[in-house]
């Protein structure tokens, strides 16, 4: 069975920076007409936490990973780049990285 890509990017954040910057992201990606995988969407009470993030994941062309400080101190958005580091073979991008807040020294 072949895996069929159902949305553009998904958006591997950490909670804390939805306020700040990831719903705007979210909102400005839609509005280029790009479908988005974004938690707040597509979780449902009731859904397989595990089940629907890795389905997201595997049906997404991009992983957008917002690095923050907040980023580096949970374990949910490090398993969800793991996944995307797991998926890249070294012939396409897959994960595209946004620094927020933070700097190379940093990371």
């Amino acid at each position: 069975m072949v895996k069929r890509q159902q949305w553009d990017v998904f958006i591997c954040h950490a909670s804390e920076d939805k306020e700040t910057f990831v719903r705007e992201l979210v909102s400005n990606l839609e509005d280029s007409r790009l479908k988005v995988w974004f938690d707040e969407h597509e979780l449902r009470v009731g859904d397989s936490l595990r089940r629907k993030i890795d389905q997201g994941l595997a049906r997404s062309r991009f992983g957008v990973v917002v690095l923050s400080p907040a980023f580096f101190q949970k374990e949910w958005p490090k398993k969800e780049l793991d996944a995307l580091v797991a998926r890249d073979d070294g012939k396409e991008k897959v994960i595209l990285p946004i620094w927020h807040g933070i700097s190379a020294k940093d990371i």
